[in-house]
């Protein structure tokens, strides 16, 4: 039985530090500064795109706040 529960805890304990090593080491954040990491591929076009969607919306900011261009939120 108590090799049953050694078992276990190798097993959570493997579990649990699977997710410890996570993040950004800082000689790999040369290569998340590079132009084709970007989130956005066409920096011109979204920027057209949005001046577009918010001359028609008649609302001005990011599309991540709440309300519209009547100023009520």
């Amino acid at each position: 039985m108590t090799i049953h529960k050694l078992g276990i805890a190798i097993a959570i304990s493997g579990l649990l530090s699977a997710c410890s090593s996570m993040g950004v080491d800082p000689w790999q954040r040369q290569n998340l500064a590079k132009p084709e990491m970007a989130l956005d591929s066409s920096p011109l076009t979204s920027a057209l795109d949005d001046h577009i969607y918010f001359s028609k919306e008649a609302s001005s900011g990011g599309r991540s706040f709440g309300g519209g261009g009547c100023g009520c939120n």
